[in-house]
């Protein structure tokens, strides 16, 4: 019985980081109804694993299942990203608290090598791509500095539901707030650098609020 129950186990942890994968790397839309067993016969497995996961992700926020309507990729609503982007405030200038005492030599060195390539020019989807995983890379790695696990876990569950909210809004100027994201990544790094906790607080929240801002003005 232990065996079976870790093959079945490591079926809906594969099938979940598929779903979730599938998600926020836009393969399902936001509002997407979820075919059970379509997905079940794609992946090669049982329906068991694929109801498990999508209990984990409906715990996540990422999918909504609706009585008697069936299984659907969430949509965030203006005060669903207003709210997210609180917290992610509230977690980010933690992080950079903790890591104002911490950082060291090879991170504040990635951080400048992500602001080389975030300053890199987008001439095609690709390129907006790479620049928006550089992006995350910044954040994440923020959060890395903070040396602080369970932090790292708060943060990647908001990280998804930001992604949920960029992959259902019109973003058409974009391009015209490249300029200004890039002075505030400067900004950030520069605090960081001189470890100045309230600058680098005021950098923070100018850069996250300025994106909420910018996102809800788009849904």
């Amino acid at each position: 019985m232990q065996l079976t129950h870790l093959k079945r186990q490591r079926a809906t942890d594969e099938v979940y980081l598929a779903l979730r994968q599938g998600i926020l790397g836009h393969l399902f839309s936001p509002g997407e109804r979820l075919q059970v067993d379509e997905i079940a016969g794609k992946l090669g497995v049982s329906l068991t694993p694929v109801r498990h996961a999508i209990q984990q992700l409906s715990a996540e926020g990422l999918i909504e299942i609706r009585p008697r309507s069936g299984t659907f990729v969430a949509k965030l609503t203006a005060r669903d990203i207003e709210e997210t982007s609180d917290l992610r405030c509230a977690l980010e200038c933690l992080a950079g608290e903790k890591a104002i005492e911490r950082i060291t030599p090879e991170q504040t060195a990635a951080f400048h090598e992500l602001l080389t390539l975030l300053a890199r020019p987008i001439h095609s989807e690709g390129d907006r791509k790479a620049h928006e995983e550089n992006n995350s890379r910044f954040h994440r790695l923020l959060i890395d500095c903070s040396g602080n696990l369970r932090l790292a876990e708060a943060y990647e569950g908001l990280h998804a539901h930001l992604v949920i909210a960029r992959a259902h809004s019109h973003d058409t100027g974009w391009e015209a707030r490249l300029p200004i994201e890039h002075a505030e990544h400067e900004e950030i790094v520069t605090a960081l650098e001189a470890r100045d906790l309230p600058r680098l607080t005021r950098a923070l929240r100018t850069h996250i609020l300025r994106g909420r801002f910018s996102m809800t003005q788009r849904l």
